[in-house]
């Protein structure tokens, strides 16, 4: 069994510090009220109780036992002096805990921090420089910058302060980066002057520096559309052509035009497959201030073109991005592995998603890919257009979606636009918090609401006054605006320009609880509809009282999952079907370990997803389908008619100690969760690569127990 110590990292429990602790606080009393036996006896329960929990035990719960124990034999004065040697102790730590943290986590000791990102190494100096970092911004946040109630409400799990490791900065989430803008009227990186590429090849290498400076000064992801390098295509096929028929007459022949065109096409498809690598190994080899690779997301939309011809252009680059990840990156071991970023969308229409359409070779390709390596996940053009004001267009990173919105011209506009932040509410605190009552439910969440709608606030606040010189990038360089030096962000923050989300995680459970039954069920599926319906009203009366963009968000929540299930299980127990695992279920989701097949599953859930407004992504987990791809285009085809956004589930892993290509296992050794190859049983995740998807984008450095059990409990849907 495994105790988890207030720095974060992990140790072996210790029944003979159980004792210890007892036996000084008995002999501290004014007299020991406690016999040998008795102190033996509380530690020995103190140890079947924790086993029997089946997970990691923090000191916090341990010592709560502790003390329940003590009092439970009569003990007063013993418990007395125990608790005012856990004050006194806690009086010391105050003064030296972000230094604790700092340190273990340097000396790589620090489960919780070791875990937070499954697409952080924090072995590598950069991120643990970005962790230090992030230790000291939590710290402030947690003594100056927020209320005392809002951060004890974030401790102890009742909402969840998202990226309190960034708050300090003046920093905002994510956003729909205006690459049309920076490539064709120009930018500015480090000091110099970009002027617009000559070349498509050149434009490609561009966006990857934009996505480099934009990654460092943020702390979300940020979405890019190939529409945008779609125009430099027509520009390479002069530039080619001249070039081509320069050749020609310096060989003194007579050009053909037939001859001349199958040339600047070849070159062409050569110039479109260096373009796209350019952006797929940039992506992937680039180390941004936050110690890992940017988190982008590329948009693949065909009716982004402006004109017949640029769509075809764009129909190529498509192809190729689909075709170079399929092949995916090698490994240091020469391996070809499945890469986390960058994350893929492709948009289903109506040219390209039924058998005998135009582009319906593209869509067969992408569901290849899909089922190869786990992306591209998909929006329907026809539902999104429903729901978004007859729109198309990216989520910002892998799922915040922007509320449409009109430039003063009457036009619609989203790329230039960002997320201000995102707080969280727990709502299967609020489900036991109400102990089943109905009526105290309502009170409750609209206090937690309440809640949330004051730390949003101070998210808010954060960035006002910001000036646009904080990161010259996105706020002058057409990234997000072009705004003068000097000049405060602050008007970029109102009428609904930019979003600020509620989060939501729980839902499934919160149901459960409050009914008895599934939210799936006829008889429960209502009460879960009136709890998204309210977080929507009570968003509306926000916007309309601040004039901000408020909008429910179905949290991607990656750790705190497991921060949640263990806040619950402490706070009330273990509930059967409710906090009886380490993790809650993220958003609106169906529960990973509910049987339901894949239709099912996305036609219930597309009445939530269109619920929440302010972004969600629906999954089904299918099994290997590489030798089933009219089955995954037929899953495709029935998310075009039926949810906005979606994705496949399926496992991309390779053991380097034996080859095995297969899915890497988990099995559970004294209490604890571990990866293994099924084939070699190797254990050492420096030699396994997995690649899972977690919170609607890939993951490839592990999770933490919490997130790690999610996994193991997955049914397939298909």
């Amino acid at each position: 069994m495994r105790v988890i110590k207030r720095n974060g990292s992990e140790v072996e429990f210790d029944i003979n510090k159980i004792i210890a602790a007892i036996s000084k606080a008995n002999k501290a009393a004014i007299r020991e009220e406690l016999t040998g036996a008795q102190i033996d006896e509380i530690a020995e329960y103190i140890n079947f109780k924790c086993n029997k929990m089946n997970r990691a035990v923090s000191v916090e719960e341990m010592q709560d036992m502790v003390e329940n124990q003590i009092m439970a034999q009569g003990a007063f004065n013993v418990a007395r002096c125990y608790v005012k040697y856990r004050y006194n102790r806690t009086l010391v730590r105050k003064s030296n805990t972000t230094d604790d943290r700092i340190l273990s986590l340097i000396e790589c000791n620090n489960e919780e921090v070791m875990q937070e990102n499954s697409n952080k190494d924090p072995i590598i100096n950069s991120v643990q420089r970005d962790y230090m970092a992030g230790e000291v911004s939590k710290d402030l946040t947690r003594r100056l910058l927020l209320p005392e109630h809002i951060v004890k409400a974030d401790a102890e799990g009742i909402i969840h302060f998202h990226d309190s490791d960034y708050f300090a900065q003046h920093m905002h989430n994510c956003d729909l980066v205006n690459l049309e803008d920076m490539l064709q009227n120009g930018t500015v990186i480090s000091e110099t002057f970009i002027d617009k590429p000559h070349s498509f090849s050149t434009a490609c290498n561009i966006a990857t520096q934009i996505i480099a400076q934009v990654a460092s000064n943020q702390y979300g992801g940020q979405s890019i559309s190939l529409a945008h390098l779609a125009p430099f295509i027509q520009v390479s096929r002069e530039k080619i052509r001249k070039e081509v028929l320069e050749d020609i007459v310096d060989l003194g022949q007579s050009p053909e035009e037939e001859v001349v065109s199958k040339i600047v096409e070849k070159r062409l498809l050569k110039e479109i497959e260096r373009g796209v690598q350019t952006i797929q190994y940039q992506v992937i080899t680039l180390m941004t201030t936050n110690g890992q690779a940017p988190f982008l997301t590329v948009f693949m939309y065909l009716n982004e073109a402006k004109n017949e011809q640029e769509k075809k252009d764009l129909a190529l680059i498509i192809e190729e991005m689909l075709r170079q990840r399929i092949q995916g990156v090698k490994n240091e071991n020469g391996i070809w592995i499945t890469p986390a970023f960058p994350k893929l969308i492709y948009v289903l229409e109506e040219d390209n998603i039924t058998e005998g359409s135009k582009y319906f070779y593209l869509t067969e390709l992408a569901a290849k890919c899909t089922a190869k390596r786990m992306v591209p996940d998909y929006i329907s053009e026809k539902k999104m257009m429903e729901l978004k004001e007859g729109n198309c267009f990216p989520v910002m990173g892998c799922r915040s979606a922007l509320t449409p919105w009109k430039d003063a011209q009457g036009n619609y506009k989203f790329y230039g636009r960002f997320n201000q932040g995102v707080v969280t509410i727990n709502l299967v605190d609020v489900a036991l918090s109400s102990g089943g009552d109905y009526d105290r439910f309502w009170k409750i969440f609209d206090e937690r609401l309440d809640l949330c709608f004051e730390a949003l606030m101070h998210r808010h606040n954060r960035l006002k006054g910001t000036l646009s010189d904080a990161a010259p990038i996105l706020w002058q360089y057409g990234a997000l605006a072009r705004l003068k030096k000097g000049e405060p962000i602050d008007r970029l923050l109102y009428g609904g320009y930019s979003t600020i989300s509620l989060g939501y995680a729980g839902l499934c459970e919160c149901v459960r609880f409050m009914t008895g039954k599934s939210h799936t069920h006829p008889e429960a599926k209502p009460f879960a509809l009136d709890v998204m319906k309210h977080m929507n009203e009570v968003c509306n009366k926000w916007k309309e009282e601040t004039t901000l963009g408020f909008g429910i968000y179905g949290s991607p929540i990656e750790s705190t999952t497991y921060k949640f299930a263990k806040c619950l299980q402490r706070r009330f127990g273990i509930i059967e079907g409710v906090t009886d695992k380490g993790y809650i279920t993220n958003s609106y989701h169906v529960n990973v370990r509910e049987e339901i097949d894949a239709f099912t599953k996305l036609k219930f859930e597309s009445e939530f997803q269109s619920l929440s407004t302010g972004g969600a992504i629906s999954y089904v987990e299918v099994p290997n389908m590489q030798n089933n791809i009219p089955a995954v285009i037929g899953v495709l085809q029935f998310i075009y008619e039926n949810i906005m956004y979606a994705e496949l589930n399926t496992k991309s892993d390779y053991c380097q100690n034996c080859g095995y290509d297969g899915g890497i296992q988990i099995v559970e050794e004294d209490g604890k969760l571990i990866w293994e190859c099924p084939h070699c049983h190797n254990r050492d995740q420096n030699t396994l690569n997995v690649a899972r998807r977690t919170c609607g984008y890939i993951g490839t450095q592990f999770w933490n127990q919490g997130r790690t059990q999610e996994i193991k409990e997955r049914v397939l849907h298909l």
